[in-house]
């Protein structure tokens, strides 16, 4: 029997923000497809009424699988590392994977396409907020995974302009909240700062929203997003000295006072990459962290609000949840 035609896949789906999008859409009553790893950590697919498919971005046999018979198709599966050992595989990932999905989802006839770009390929505005207009080249983009992200987004428009892709773009900025199960950098810097062992901070500045609202404005983009735009999924910006605070506040302890200048933390991001490339483990501090780090990742989403009546909750809410998901999970030991 062929399936039916309201079904959806979501791309991602084993990860913190496609997890989300998938209870957002089963939460409406949708029928869902979930693309996952044969032996990947299936956590938060647990107890859900998802269809699972088997595959991985970097084998095109199973996405053509993945999307037949599909009418709407959610891509937010990536490889978000701030750092990497070989940057191939990420770009082999979220590059070339991302061709090979969305070329067997027009093949399939797909109607509707979401795809999870992010802020990260913007440019920045000093002292103020960018937005999705705010001009950005790949020479801007450092480490690997902006890079790649970049290069994704660039594809995505080629293949809207080339050949009709039914496609609208979103850039989440900086979600925190439940289900952060890897979890996420900003999660492990929320872990860190929740159990004490975040002594100090720089000077800088992310876009804080939380995860469920981010899956809201995916199927507000989906509803009510123009083909071939893109659309900032933000909340509120924060300087990092405020969400330790907060994340300081939620937990009952002091927050950290001492502020480090960005040139000292250069040789302890070095040392650190050095020792993962021997354990194999994923260093806290990179060099391509404390690049990004000298300036504020502040955005806008009026345009998303505008458009899909977009309403993010407050930042502190967000923080909340997130503290209260690593706490009830055994993260805050």
């Amino acid at each position: 029997m062929a399936p039916p035609a309201d079904l959806t896949l979501v791309t991602g789906a084993t990860g913190f923000v496609g997890s989300a999008v998938a209870r957002a859409l089963l939460a409406r009553g949708e029928r869902v497809r979930v693309l996952a790893r044969p032996n990947g950590n299936r956590q938060n697919l647990a107890g859900l009424p998802v269809e699972i498919t088997e595959g991985a971005m970097e084998d095109p046999r199973s996405l053509a699988r993945a999307v037949a018979g599909c009418r709407y198709v959610y891509h937010v599966a990536a490889d978000y590392r701030i750092w990497v050992p070989d940057p191939a595989p990420m770009f082999r990932a979220n590059v070339d994977g991302t061709r090979d999905l969305l070329t067997a989802a027009l093949d399939a006839g797909v109607e509707r396409i979401v795809y999870t770009s992010s802020v990260a390929t913007l440019g920045l505005i000093s002292g103020g907020s960018a937005d999705e207009a705010t001009p950005s080249s790949i020479s801007e983009m450092i480490g690997p995974y902006k890079q790649s992200k970049f290069a994704a987004e660039e594809l995505v428009r080629d293949l809207f302009h080339q050949r009709g892709l039914p496609v609208v773009i979103v850039n989440p900025s900086t979600p925190v909240g439940p289900h952060d199960v890897k979890p996420t950098p900003t999660g492990r810097l929320i872990v860190e700062a929740a159990c004490g062992r975040m002594p100090a901070f720089v000077d800088t500045g992310l876009n804080i929203v939380h995860v469920d609202d981010v899956a809201e404005g995916h199927l507000a983009a989906a509803d009510k997003g123009q083909i071939g735009e893109r659309y900032i999924l933000g909340g509120e910006n924060m300087a990092l000295a405020e969400i330790l605070a907060e994340v300081a506040s939620t937990v009952g302890r002091r927050p950290p006072r001492l502020r480090m200048p960005h040139r000292m933390l250069f040789p302890v991001a070095f040392g650190a990459e050095v020792a993962a490339r021997v354990t194999g483990r994923e260093p806290f501090v990179t060099l391509d962290g404390v690049r990004m780090s000298r300036k504020k990742m502040y955005f806008s989403s009026e345009k998303a609000s505008r458009e899909l009546a977009y309403a993010p909750r407050p930042a502190r809410q967000a923080i909340a949840d997130a503290v209260a998901w690593f706490a009830a999970n055994g993260y805050l030991k």
